[in-house]
């Protein structure tokens, strides 16, 4: 079997879950070609794991101190160049397609008949789940921006849908958790107004990973730039998570049974969601803005959040994209909240 799958590269966590799935498509013998989009070459890391891959310009959504700025978000779009990159793309020598909230991808599938596989956070947003400022262009953009003809949806809960438990791309990683060491990921906010915010915390250690940053202690924060083991061996090792709502580093938190504090992307619909299915299910606390009073409160309070633990998807959706007549995704989903 031969598979092209598209990844949304606007994230870290659509590349994550690549990463996972990757590991067991290869696992089973399939023959997989990778194409990105969403962000330049210049600002992708660790992709060794993907092989000669392919990337386009895509779309995505700029941001500006910790909200989304729609007005230079539309004038940085390239429709034209989107078009042309989905009509050129030849899904002849594929049996499928795979496709992360990648449009190219998906679209050309959809163009072409190619049978077509969604998998991503953004499709259980298809669902009746927790929303949080939905509107009629967010229920657009989920529907139509990178459609299939099967949808996976993931969440951390199933709210009684048929949507799958985080796809988690696990680590080989054993570190004792240290008391007091504190992950902290704000992508999209000032990082020298989080170095400032944090500064007076120094009780506590800080490791700030985020773009711009290069690699050194100031004192007790650690900054960092972007980076695969590095991240993944702190966040290992960590007590306590401080970063944005999105998805899946959320889920490795989770799944590792850190204390979460996360400030959703203000204007972002997804994220202010995620944010609220957290408060909804006691997974982690929440703070619409950022203060060193806040983060203190936070990092001061005793726990008092639940705990999860989920099974392996990746292997799980692998096995049944394998099969000759897949199961019914109500049934896979079942099987997996199990």
């Amino acid at each position: 079997m031969k598979i092209l799958y598209g990844v949304q590269a606007t994230g870290n966590g659509h590349i994550s879950r690549a990463r996972a799935m990757g590991k067991y498509l290869a696992k089973a013998g399939v023959q997989v070609d990778y194409m990105f989009s969403g962000r330049p070459a210049d600002q992708l890391f660790d992709m060794q794991q993907f092989g000669n891959y392919q990337l386009k310009r895509g779309l995505t959504f700029v941001t500006q101190n910790g909200k989304v700025n729609y007005w230079q978000s539309f004038w940085q779009a390239q429709i034209r160049t989107l078009q042309q990159d989905i009509k050129a793309l030849d899904l002849s020598p594929y049996d499928l397609v795979l496709t992360d909230f990648e449009p190219v991808t998906a679209q050309a599938a959809k163009q072409q008949n190619k049978a077509s596989f969604a998998i991503g956070h953004q499709y259980a947003f298809l669902h009746d789940i927790p929303m949080e400022h939905a509107n009629l262009m967010s229920k657009l953009v989920f529907k139509h921006f990178a459609p299939a003809q099967y949808q996976l949806g993931l969440h951390w809960h199933h709210f009684h849908q048929p949507i799958l438990p985080p796809i988690i791309d696990e680590a080989d990683h054993s570190e004792d958790v240290q008391a007091g060491k504190v992950l902290v990921y704000l992508p999209f906010e000032d990082q020298q107004q989080v170095i400032a915010m944090l500064k007076p915390l120094s009780q506590y250690r800080f490791y700030l990973y985020g773009p711009g940053l290069s690699k050194a202690q100031l004192g007790h924060i650690h900054t960092h730039p972007p980076a695969l083991q590095a991240f993944k061996a702190d966040l290992a090792s960590c007590s306590h998570v401080l970063s944005n709502a999105g998805f899946e580093l959320i889920s490795e938190a989770l799944q590792l049974q850190k204390q979460i504090l996360v400030k959703p992307l203000h204007g972002q619909m997804e994220q202010e969601s995620n944010a609220l299915a957290l408060q909804q299910l006691q997974l982690a606390d929440r703070s619409n803005s950022l203060s060193t009073k806040i983060v203190a409160n936070w990092l001061n309070a005793p726990a008092n959040t639940n705990t999860v633990q989920y099974p392996n998807v990746a292997s799980a959706i692998c096995d049944w994209l394998l099969q000759d007549t897949p199961d019914s995704i109500a049934t896979l989903s079942k099987s997996l909240w199990q």
